[in-house]
């Protein structure tokens, strides 16, 4: 009878243990899942939706998930974060040439964004680890913009912030310290939470702590807030017209470039157009004529056909236009923008120095061509880079030339301004994404430039959306998708300087500083801990 009454007994006390273990199991899982979950947040909170406050819970849900956890599960947590925001984000490279190249990104891409929550991970349990969390990210982004092959910044948070209350920063400190303000607040916001949870559970918080988290929330908000006065759509050099020209493409898809002759007659057709509309007073006379990238993929120098076009255009309009060609020239392959004046024909050039991995020239062609010749195929041959910046003088303005992929490397467009240019154009090629996301981010890049520097960006782009935006950030007018268009306003030059511009990179590589002496910290104070547990 003893014997029945312990099984009973035993049994009683096994059965409530089973869901319990489930539970237990289940709760395993949250972590990752709200790792993911918060990347796709962050995502969301990216053109073309205006939700860029969503950024700050993405962080401070990523906060959570890392603190306290060991470098190896930052690891894997932070890789899960990178999954979640960069698989939808970069969705567009995959529009014409399917999943495998926009998941081989990815891939890569979410490496960084996994060493990144490694790091934080490490820092979490550290006085003020919402300063050494958020220079840990920039630390990433850095190295992001740089490696591998020159680099792929696309997906900096300062790219999603163009109708934030923070862009004002971008004056101060360009994209780095754009980028840090959000994710500060961000990690500060989870701090505040945190521990007001903890004074509700047992009344007592750090002063110190306390301070430091609400710093976090309020300094980049001030911060912001103080920028303002960066931030102006003065004329300080005149004004200038511009003209935007969008001929719009046949098609869209990878088979661009077999219909460029028609490309090149759409942009000389909408020039025209907008020339008789000048004639009839129906649209002000522009000074300056601005055509996207690959308006003529037909080079104009090697053939009559394409000059006697694009000379027409110049001669109807009676205005220098900058046009995007492919030209040739000592065998080698150029993306270039050529000064084209109505009168003297083309007087200038400027070669696109960012160029574009596995669009513009493969790495690794051996590799990839012994593992699939079609890539190799659509990149028959590499394109060179050029080595100047590119400023055209237009009707008295200093033009400054920022070659669509161009536009998301800080220093591309940091060095036409330093060079003299009173306004930046992006021309820009987006008919091979179709009317995917691509060219709404892109847009947002630009708006953020125009407020990193104070300069009037036009992007004049094959089949839209092509914008004006004034040095404040504000698009003014814009087209739709592919659609012909022509965009005419009188915009302000301007010369002097903000901050960003003149600190260039010293931002950033600070961050990356603070970062790394955060990080040494943090492993030296568990290397003591270690000792000092073993010595007990």
């Amino acid at each position: 009878m003893t014997v029945t009454a312990t099984s009973v007994d035993e049994s009683d006390q096994k059965q409530p243990a089973a869901p319990a273990s489930r539970t237990a199991r289940l709760a395993r899982f949250v972590p990752a899942l709200a790792a993911a979950l918060s990347g796709v947040l962050l995502y969301v909170s990216f053109p073309p939706r205006p939700l860029w406050w969503l950024a700050l819970p993405a962080f401070a849900v990523f906060g959570w998930v890392l603190r306290g956890r060991s470098w190896k599960a930052g690891l894997g947590l932070g890789y899960l974060f990178g999954l979640g925001f960069l698989l939808p984000l970069l969705v567009w490279t995959g529009v014409e040439v399917g999943p495998g190249p926009w998941l081989a990104l990815v891939v890569i891409e979410a490496v960084f964004v996994a060493l990144v929550g490694a790091g934080v991970a490490t820092v979490s349990k550290l006085p003020g680890s919402p300063l050494w969390a958020a220079a840990l990210w920039v630390a990433g982004e850095a190295a992001r913009a740089r490696a591998p092959f020159s680099g792929f910044p696309w997906g900096k948070i300062a790219f999603g912030q163009a109708d934030g209350a923070f862009l004002p920063l971008a004056a101060v400190g360009g994209t780095p310290v754009l980028g840090f303000a959000v994710v500060l607040c961000g990690f500060g916001l989870y701090e505040a939470v945190r521990l007001g949870v903890e004074k509700r559970r047992c009344r007592e918080v750090r002063r110190s702590a306390a301070v430091v988290a609400l710093l976090s929330v309020a300094v980049p908000v001030l911060g912001a807030v103080a920028a303002r006065p960066l931030v102006s759509d003065k004329a300080e050099n005149g004004t200038v017209t511009v003209a935007a020209i969008q001929g719009n493409v046949p098609r869209a898809g990878l088979d661009f470039n077999a219909q460029r002759r028609a490309v090149l007659d759409y942009h000389a057709r909408e020039t025209e157009r907008l020339a008789a509309q000048v004639k009839a007073g129906e649209m002000p006379r522009p000074d300056i004529v601005l055509w996207p990238e690959n308006s003529s993929d037909i080079d104009p120098f090697a053939n009559e056909d394409a000059r006697a076009v694009i000379d027409a255009a110049a001669k109807a309009i009676d205005a220098p236009i900058s046009v995007g060609g492919v030209v040739e020239r000592d065998g080698k392959l150029y993306n270039e923008q050529i000064l084209w004046d109505p009168v003297k024909g083309p007087t200038d050039t400027y070669d696109k120095r960012q160029i574009q991995p596995f669009g513009e020239y493969l790495p690794l062609r051996s590799l990839i061509g012994a593992i699939n010749s079609d890539w190799t195929s659509m990149v028959r041959q590499d394109f060179s880079r050029g080595t100047e910046p590119g400023v055209f003088t237009m009707a008295g303005a200093k033009v400054g030339l920022v070659t669509c992929y161009e536009a998301a490397f800080d220093w591309a467009v940091r060095s036409e301004v330093t060079d003299g240019a009173q306004l930046i154009s992006v021309p820009s090629n987006n008919a091979t994404f179709d009317r995917s996301e691509m060219t709404y981010q892109q847009l947002a890049m630009s708006r953020v430039r125009a407020v990193e520097h104070s300069r009037t960006v036009t992007v004049p782009v094959t089949s839209g959306v092509s914008a004006i935006i004034m040095p404040d950030g504000r698009i003014t007018q814009k087209t739709g998708m592919f659609v012909a268009d022509s965009l005419v306003q009188k915009v302000p030059l301007r010369s002097s300087e903000t901050p960003a511009t003149k600190l260039g990179t010293l931002p950033e590589m600070l961050l990356v500083l603070v970062a790394a002496g955060g990080l040494g910290w943090a492993i030296g104070a568990g290397v003591r801990n270690r000792r000092a547990g073993s010595a007990g």
